[in-house]
């Protein structure tokens, strides 16, 4: 208990994911270890991963809400907001292009015969409508956003509420005040949560070790390795050498510094389960302002989807030519776009960017069996793409803060430079 939480982490992590391995190929036939063990560890896992949940929409509304409360002013919000926004904008697209890129030049999956597979459901068969996606940010009914833990709209939300209470500054002081102390009460529940992550994390691998079958994904081991390799390279270049660029943190401070934050969600495997230890990742380590932070994360976590958008292009691109239907140079316009708008609205759960996947085969018309492959090994590669999309997260914003603060230090000399003339 005297090591640091990212090295329990780990430990928790390798030493869960070796004992399942164990169970599932040595001892199996024991019911003991393949019955009632794997089932423990099932519900401690799901146990830690919804006592996390739990805390997410409060967490993101109160940290949004007082983000708000602690700008200088709302003029400086509109700011915030639209550098924020479109900063996560240009991350997805450069993510789709990069992806694009790899999957013309490597052709993943051209050359394998997988039109024997068997059938699989694919629930979801429309494409998002960006202009559904829009209105359906202002719910209805608050009490559903939250019980639904629709992100966009408690976001939406929390910054109406956030702007009404700074407009009216020192009129609701008591008000004010009661969301500053409840933000210091999610944060001691987060830091008390977390404390238990090295044992959720255990047994939550544990699990996947138990249960994952080798023999299902190795026949596409060449596709599984091009979508990791590009998700690690975004991790550990790509988003370290971006932050090092444009602020003052260096790359390796950096991956330093989000070492927690990629060996939790690569257990958990949800980007909204992660919210609470990127907000500690960004404001204890990186030092970003709990302003930015806290409008930021939880805008990251529903649309900052660099990791989808990769494992979208190559996955689309595998499955056509698998099965005989390379994606045409004409086709390529439409699909972008549509991964674009599925990766923005795969939300940060496990399993949102397979059933993205799920609509755009459908769509594409193409065959329904190409979605069991797809299943078989998602859950290997949704682990490593959450890291990618939460470490995104933080980079992103530690760039977005390093603009804040020289934007502040301008104002700064501006009227320093005003005062001195007068």
């Amino acid at each position: 208990m005297t090591k640091s939480l990212s090295t329990r982490i780990f430990i928790g992590l390798f030493s869960g994911l070796i004992l399942g391995s164990i169970i599932q190929y040595f001892l199996a036939d024991i019911s003991l270890f393949s019955g009632m063990t794997v089932e423990v560890a099932s519900g401690v896992g799901t146990m830690f991963v919804n006592m996390i949940m739990m805390m997410v929409v409060p967490l993101v509304f109160v940290s949004i809400v007082c983000g708000v409360l602690e700008l200088d002013d709302l003029k400086s919000f509109g700011r915030l907001g639209g550098k924020t926004f479109g900063f996560y904008i240009i991350n997805t697209l450069v993510a789709i292009f990069a992806a694009l890129v790899v999957a013309l030049l490597l052709k993943p999956g051209l050359g394998v015969d997988m039109s024997g597979g068997t059938g699989a459901e694919i629930t979801a068969t429309e494409l998002p409508n960006l202009m559904q996606l829009i209105v359906n940010i202002v719910p209805n009914n608050p009490v559903s956003a939250f019980t639904s833990g629709n992100m966009l709209q408690v976001i939406f939300m929390a910054l109406l509420v956030g702007g009404v209470l700074k407009s009216m500054g020192s009129a609701v002081p008591l008000l004010t005040q009661g969301f500053q102390e409840g933000n210091k009460l999610m944060m001691k529940l987060i830091g008390l949560v977390m404390q238990l992550a090295p044992f959720g994390v255990f047994a939550l691998m544990l699990k996947l070790g138990a249960t994952l079958e080798a023999s299902l994904f190795m026949s596409v081991i060449e596709y599984m390795v091009v979508i990791i390799s590009l998700l690690l390279l975004w991790i550990f270049v790509v988003y370290p050498v971006a932050v090092s660029l444009f602020s003052s943190v260096s790359a390796k401070e950096f991956r330093a510094k989000t070492q927690e934050q990629i060996l939790f969600s690569l257990s958990t495997a949800s980007s909204n389960a992660t919210i609470p230890v990127t907000m500690r990742t960004l404001t204890e380590k990186l030092g970003v302002k709990r302003a930015v932070a806290g409008f930021g994360v939880p805008l990251g976590a529903t649309m900052n989807m660099g990791g989808v958008s990769i494992y979208i292009t190559i996955a689309i691109f595998f499955v056509a030519n698998s099965f005989g239907a390379p994606i045409a140079m004409e086709q390529l316009p439409s699909l972008l776009f549509s991964i674009f708008l599925l990766s923005v609205g795969a939300g940060g759960v496990p399993g949102g960017g397979m059933v993205m996947i799920g609509v755009l085969i459908h769509q594409m018309g193409l065959p329904i069996e190409a979605f069991v492959i797809v299943a078989a090994l998602d859950r290997l590669i949704d682990m490593v793409l959450t890291s990618c999309n939460v470490v995104g997260d933080a980079a992103v914003l530690t760039i977005v803060d390093a603009t804040e603060k020289e934007h502040e230090s301008e104002e700064a000399e501006a009227r320093l430079a005003q005062t001195n003339q007068a």
